[in-house]
């Protein structure tokens, strides 16, 4: 359980300061929105090869919850991976906040890299809570179903994180004009706390879909691959 806890705080913590802090740090013009998303993938990548060996590499209750669903972990190993999870993603964010308060006129309430939908009164990318659920379970199934195949015995271990940060530089291309991309629900969390107002009350989005689709993902891979052909979690 050590290394579980270790390895989730360590890359989670990566994964946010470098994605999220990406997004508050250089700005999410839409100028800006390729080198966010490779700012994810590579967090993910660098995050994997340093922590893969400890934890696996989760850094996203999405992913847990499909190892979870496939039998990989436990149900005591997957709490200690989402305790680990949200510990690294508010440690990541409370950096970035320190930071970004160094800047003259710095306002988290602005967004702070949080995710978000449009209503009547809040329209911060214009597509609403429709587009966003759906945006969120796909691609979320999609990237957990890329990382879940990472883990067959004849896939090269060493390819694992570059499929899976390249699979989620691809989906944040695609979802960061429609909800900043969450596919994570530690990532969208942290930032919306220190964001507050709007998008602390709509951060549920954030978490119910993207842990339904890592749920699905999960179900798809137990059913698509043999058991001897799944590598299982220690």
């Amino acid at each position: 359980m050590q290394k579980i806890l270790i390895g989730e705080i360590i890359g989670t913590t990566i994964l946010v300061t470098g994605g999220v802090g990406t997004a508050v740090l250089m700005g999410e013009g839409l100028g800006g929105y390729g080198f966010i998303a490779l700012a994810f993938g590579l967090s993910l990548l660098c995050a994997a090869y340093l922590t893969g060996h400890l934890s696996g590499c989760h850094v996203n209750p999405a992913v847990t919850i499909a190892m979870l669903v496939s039998k990989k972990v436990s149900p005591v190993q997957a709490v200690w991976y989402w305790g680990s999870q949200i510990i690294g993603a508010f440690l990541g964010a409370g950096i970035l906040f320190f930071i970004a308060s160094g800047l003259d006129g710095f306002d988290a309430s602005t967004g702070f890299g949080s995710n978000s939908f449009s209503t009547d009164t809040f329209k911060p990318g214009g597509y609403d809570i429709t587009s966003v659920i759906v945006g969120e379970l796909v691609f979320t199934f999609l990237f957990v179903l890329v990382v879940m195949g990472t883990t067959r015995k004849k896939f090269p271990a060493a390819a694992g994180p570059v499929a899976a940060g390249l699979m989620l530089t691809l989906v944040h291309l695609i979802m960061i004009p429609v909800s900043g991309t969450s596919v994570n629900p530690a990532r969208s969390l942290a930032p919306a706390v220190f964001a507050g107002g709007e998008y602390l009350t709509q951060v549920w989005v954030f978490i119910v879909f993207p842990l339904v689709g890592g749920a699905l993902a999960g179900l798809v891979h137990q059913l698509a691959f043999n058991d001897d052909e799944v590598e299982a979690e220690s």
